[in-house]
C-alpha cells in the first residue's frame, strides 16, 4: 500500500482545500467556504492535508477542545478523499495518523459527526472503534 504524506495546511494556504471541501459540501458557495475557513483557522482548528507525491488528494479538519464528559478531545471533521483515491486504505492511514498524533499530544478521546446518509463512513468508524453516543442537532438561525 502506498504511504501518503500527512501535513497540516498552513492557515495562509487554507483556500487550497476548497475544491475537495465542495465535494462534501455542495450547497455552500466557494466564496462563503473561503470566508468560513479563514475564520476557522483563528479558532481551535487545523486542516490536515493528505498528499500523494505533492498532490493534495484528501483533507480532514481537526478541532481541538476539552469536554467535561471525555476530557481533551480531537474531532475529525469534513473528511474527503478524492474519489480516484478512495478504497485504497487511505482512510485507515488517516485515522492511524490522527490517533498517533492525539496520543503524542495527550488527547484522551476522539469524537466525530457523520451525516446520517453517509453509510460508507459509518462502517469505517465502527471498524475504528467509534461508538454512537448521541445525535447531532442543527438549527440554522435566520
Amino acid at each position: 500500500m502506498n504511504q501518503n504524506q500527512f501535513e497540516f495546511i498552513e492557515p495562509a494556504n487554507i483556500s487550497q482545500i476548497i475544491p475537495l471541501l465542495m465535494q462534501v459540501n455542495k450547497k455552500t458557495p466557494a466564496d462563503i467556504l473561503e470566508l468560513r475557513l479563514k475564520e476557522m483557522v483563528t479558532q481551535n482548528y487545523k486542516c490536515l492535508g493528505i498528499f500523494d507525491d505533492g498532490k493534495l488528494i484528501g483533507i480532514c479538519g481537526l478541532w481541538f477542545m476539552t469536554r467535561h464528559y471525555c476530557g481533551r478531545s480531537i474531532e475529525p471533521d469534513h473528511i474527503m478523499i478524492d474519489p480516484e483515491y478512495q478504497g485504497k486504505g487511505i482512510g485507515h492511514q488517516l485515522f492511524e495518523w490522527i490517533f498517533k498524533y492525539a496520543k503524542e499530544n495527550n488527547f484522551e478521546a476522539s469524537e466525530l459527526n457523520t451525516y446520517v446518509n453517509n453509510t460508507g463512513s459509518h462502517k469505517l468508524y465502527y471498524n475504528l472503534g467509534y461508538v454512537i453516543k448521541g445525535y447531532h442537532f442543527v438549527k440554522l438561525l435566520e
